[in-house]
C-alpha cells in the first residue's frame, strides 16, 4: 500500500474545518484545474481527472471533529482510500492532514505517486487559503 500525505495548519476551529471537509460539495473548491465534470452531494462526488480517469467517491465514515474517510463508489483503476484527519491545536487553529492510501503495483506507483502527492499538497494548501 502506498501512503501519500500532506499536512497544513488552518486558522479556524476544528469544528469549522471538519464541517467544511465533511460535505463533498465543498471538496470541489480544493481540486486542481485538471479536474472537471464535477458532480456532488453531501456524501458523494464524481469527476474526471484530465488525461487519466473518471472517479466516483463516497464518504464511508465520519468521526465528528476527527476524521472523514472516502472510498470509490464505482470501480476505480486501483483500490484507494482518501482520508482527512483534523486535530484541535488548542489555540483556535486546526491541524488538517490529507492521506491517500492506494494499492499501486510498481508500474502504477511510478505513474501515479507523483500526481497523487501533488494532489494532496494542492488540497491542503487550498484548504488553508479558503478557510482563512
Amino acid at each position: 500500500m502506498t501512503v501519500i500525505e500532506s499536512t497544513t495548519i488552518v486558522n479556524q476551529p476544528v469544528e469549522k474545518v471538519y464541517n467544511f471537509l465533511a460535505d463533498m460539495n465543498n471538496v470541489q473548491q480544493l481540486m486542481p484545474e485538471n479536474i472537471y465534470n464535477w458532480s456532488s452531494t453531501v456524501d458523494e462526488a464524481s469527476f474526471t481527472i484530465q488525461n487519466m480517469a473518471k472517479l466516483a467517491i463516497r464518504i464511508s465514515s465520519r468521526v465528528p471533529n476527527q476524521e472523514i474517510i472516502a472510498i470509490p463508489s464505482e470501480k476505480a483503476p486501483f483500490d484507494l482510500e482518501l482520508k482527512w484527519t483534523v486535530a484541535d491545536n488548542g489555540d483556535g487553529t486546526t491541524t488538517a492532514t490529507h492521506i491517500i492510501s492506494a494499492d499501486l503495483n510498481m508500474m502504477m506507483k511510478m505513474l501515479a505517486a507523483g500526481p497523487l502527492k501533488k494532489l494532496t499538497d494542492h488540497q491542503t494548501a487550498r484548504l488553508s487559503e479558503i478557510l482563512k
